[in-house]
């Protein structure tokens, strides 16, 4: 049985609450936020990420002889304190290594899942129709087991060389002396305000004096601190087990919600043994080839892998690097659009779900749905998708389902090091802020993972693979890549926060290197367009207001802008043997790219 507590609050306790943090307070100290760098290169190994500080806890690492993997997990846990309306150990992700030594690359699925007794109907209300999103996003009903610790663990018990107590110390360090706020997180927090205020431990620690933070100011998380140094002492079963369990499930049981508070704050049926259960995949990559160069990504529950390596495998057999921008443009946003179409009907957690992946990989399917894609036509959105389990060109495929709604923001980093391991890490707790309930003591958000499920089919005539079910884990677009050469060594690596947006930035990042010979920095920083089996496709502003738009809509595109389209970050292993390591120049305020010797070997 799904529960459906409901804490009630008046308006005037509202408007006192509002008036009160309207008073003067003194003002908080602060201190100048560290330089960002959207591109380095060297040697020794490479960190990228949106976070200097959280870049800088993996290069110390590296620094101090730990490999890649090491440097992944020291910066996850700072991005947890820098970064935590998006990252953190509230949240999961998954995890892509590639081994130096033999040449081979590994994966980790840590997504949440959900609670056993989740069905089909755990967004539904009473009345049987979809709850509302802001509704369902801030509730324990979101909250999905977290994964990332047990990510942490199973990657180092894998690969790693250093302990997770090492490891989070400079997490642990940043989180009890305190990071600088700059202009993203002011507006981050700001976006988040209302609902940071209706959760006292949220509002404590997010809303220091009752205000927003201010730009340059310094915001500490002793909680966090100690629960880190909980972890490194205990091991990350002290999340799984024991009183941080406890604390876990009661604050999604029994939301903690201010008093006075007039948000519908619905409880969720996450339990201890949910917790006590909670196991990471390791599986397979996804594989495919483009131009003549491995790509490897996310299998199932993510959707990231087969979806980007299907439209890499529809563009094939075009010649990107000879086309207009414009003829480019169009290609990637109909391979887009039909790679999608395919993803809505098939793909899901493999585990409740038959899963196609072998199908949905191959280029004799990737084939078959290319030639819809003309060169004086713009497909039809939503397009049914195909079956690549009989793949018959140009066939009309199955019934047309359009594609739901999944939130925008995760983080990703980028590692590698000296002996040439690399790591691709795309992390989250889903919405910006995630549920916006915060574990009163212990200083970390909870996710809404569980809204990446469908609420219900989109089209009640088509199957859909995303709907919940007792410890399923949600589709996800997560799509952490990396490249190898015909000699299975690295090329580059990359991945991007951004919903679904993630799929398309990954492949508009890949083409953009691959075949448009822009520099990883640039192919990061290109203008983006993101078409998802959507009547109209998201442009930002520097293509949406350029005469390229024109002549896309001539062939018949519609469009709607997005003023920000990801935040990727990648490394890519130069020729002379140095690392580069890129970031964003602008978006979410730009990133940070960090190597270990930029000045030459040491």
């Amino acid at each position: 049985m799904r529960r459906s507590h409901v804490r009630n609050v008046s308006l005037a306790a509202v408007a006192a609450t509002v008036l009160a943090v309207g008073a003067a307070a003194p003002p908080p100290a602060q201190r100048p936020a560290p330089a960002k760098e959207p591109v380095a290169v060297g040697y020794g190994g490479a960190v990228a990420s949106v976070d200097p500080d959280a870049s800088a806890a993996g290069i110390e690492v590296l620094r101090r002889g730990g490999n890649a993997v090491d440097a992944a997990v020291a910066t996850a846990a700072a991005l947890g304190v820098t970064e935590p309306y998006s990252a953190g150990i509230g949240g999961g992700g998954y995890f892509v290594y590639y081994d130096a030594r033999t040449r081979t690359v590994h994966t980790v699925d840590g997504r949440e899942t959900a609670p056993l007794s989740a069905d089909a109907s755990l967004f539904l209300g009473d009345d049987g129709k979809p709850l509302p999103f802001e509704e369902a996003m801030t509730s324990g009903l979101s909250v999905g087991t977290p994964g990332t610790p047990a990510t942490w663990d199973a990657a180092l018990d894998a690969w790693g060389s250093k302990s997770l107590r090492d490891l989070l110390k400079p997490a642990e360090r940043l989180a009890r002396d305190g990071f600088t706020v700059d202009a993203t997180f002011r507006a981050q927090t700001a976006a988040n305000e209302a609902r940071f205020r209706d959760f006292p431990a949220s509002a404590e620690l997010f809303l220091p004096r009752g205000r927003l933070p201010v730009v340059g100011s310094v915001i500490k998380n002793p909680d966090l601190a100690r629960t880190y140094e909980k972890l490194g002492r205990h091991g990350v079963g002290a999340l799984y087990h024991g009183d941080l369990a406890r604390d876990i499930v009661r604050t999604v049981q029994e939301p903690p919600v201010r008093k006075g508070a007039t948000r519908e704050v619905r409880a969720g049926d996450l339990t201890e043994r949910d917790l006590a259960v909670y196991r990471t995949k390791r599986q397979r990559p996804t594989k495919t080839s483009y131009r003549g160069l491995d790509v490897y990504g996310m299998a199932p529950s993510s959707s990231g892998g087969t979806t980007v390596a299907e439209a890499l495998n529809i563009l094939e057999r075009t010649d990107l690097s000879s086309l207009s921008e414009a003829r480019y443009l169009h290609r990637f946003i109909e391979a887009s659009r039909v790679a999608f179409a395919d993803r809505g009907r098939w793909v899901g957690d493999p585990a409740f779900e038959d899963v196609p992946v072998k199908g949905l990989l191959s280029q004799r399917f990737a084939d078959s749905r290319a030639c819809l894609i003309r060169d004086d036509a713009v497909l039809t959105s939503p397009l049914a998708p195909g079956d690549p389990r009989h793949p018959a060109p140009c066939a009309a495929g199955g019934t047309a389902a359009p594609t739901t709604y999944e939130g925008e923001n995760t983080t990703h980093l980028t590692a590698a090091d000296k002996w040439g391991n690399v790591v691709a890490y795309t992390l989250t707790i889903e919405s910006t802020g995630g549920s916006g309930i915060t574990v009163p003591g212990r200083g970390f958000l909870l996710n809404n993972e569980l809204t990446d499920f469908s609420f219900a089919p989109a089209n009640p005539a088509v199957h859909d693979p995303n709907l919940p079910g007792p410890g399923k884990r949600p589709r996800s677009s997560m799509s952490p890549t990396i490249v190898l050469d015909h000699h299975a060594r690295p090329v580059l690596a990359l991945g991007s926060p951004g919903g679904a947006t993630i799929i398309t930035t990954v492949l508009q990042t890949l083409t953009g290197a691959l075949d448009r010979d822009l520099p990883l920095v640039e192919a990061i920083a290109a203008p983006r367009a993101s078409q998802r089996n959507q009547t109209t496709t998201e442009l930002e502003p520097a293509l949406y207001d350029s005469p390229l738009r024109a002549e896309l809509e001539a062939l018949g595109h519609a469009f709607r802008k997005n003023p920000e389209i990801g935040a990727a970050t990648g490394v890519q292993r130069l020729p002379d043997g140095r690392w580069l390591a890129a970031a964003e120049k602008a978006r979410r305020g730009g990133g940070s790219a960090m190597v270990v010797h930029p000045a030459g070997r040491p």
